[in-house]
C-alpha cells in the first residue's frame, strides 16, 4: 500500500500546502544565516588586515631599535608607515563593505510570517469547493 493510497485528495493537498510554507520558511532562514556569515566573514576580514597592520608596525619598531645597520633601519621606517597604510585601508574597505551589507539587509524582507498566516487562515476557513 503506498502513501498516496493512504493519504486521501484532501490530506495530501493540505500536507502539499504545509509543506511548501515550511519550505519557504527554510529558505528564508537559510538567507538570513547567510546575511549572518557575510557580516562575520567582513569582520574577520577586517581583523586580517588590523593583525598584519600591527605586524608591520611592530617588526617596523623592532628593526629601529635592535639593529645598528642603516639598511635594517631604512627597513624600519619604511615598514612603520607600510602598516599604516595597510590598517587605513582595511578600516576603509571594513566601512564600505558594512555600508553595502546593510543597505543589503535592510532591503531584505522575509514573507514566512504572512506565509504562516495564510496556512493558518486557509486550516481555518475550508476552500470553497471546485
Amino acid at each position: 500500500m503506498s502513501i498516496r493510497a493512504i493519504l486521501s485528495r484532501k490530506a495530501s493537498k493540505t500536507v502539499k500546502q504545509e509543506l511548501k510554507v515550511q519550505e519557504k520558511q527554510n529558505i528564508e532562514i537559510g538567507d538570513s544565516l547567510a546575511m549572518e556569515r557575510t557580516k562575520l566573514a567582513n569582520e574577520r576580514t577586517f581583523l586580517a588586515y588590523m593583525r598584519t597592520a600591527m605586524a608591520m608596525v611592530l617588526a617596523g619598531l623592532t628593526f629601529i631599535k635592535l639593529f645598528e645597520d642603516i639598511v635594517y633601519r631604512g627597513l624600519g621606517v619604511i615598514a612603520i608607515p607600510a602598516g599604516l597604510g595597510i590598517a587605513y585601508f582595511g578600516y576603509r574597505r571594513f566601512t564600505k563593505k558594512q555600508e553595502t551589507i546593510t543597505q543589503h539587509t535592510t532591503a531584505y524582507t522575509p514573507t514566512s510570517p504572512v506565509h504562516a498566516e495564510v496556512a493558518a487562515q486557509e486550516k481555518k476557513e475550508p476552500a470553497p469547493p471546485r
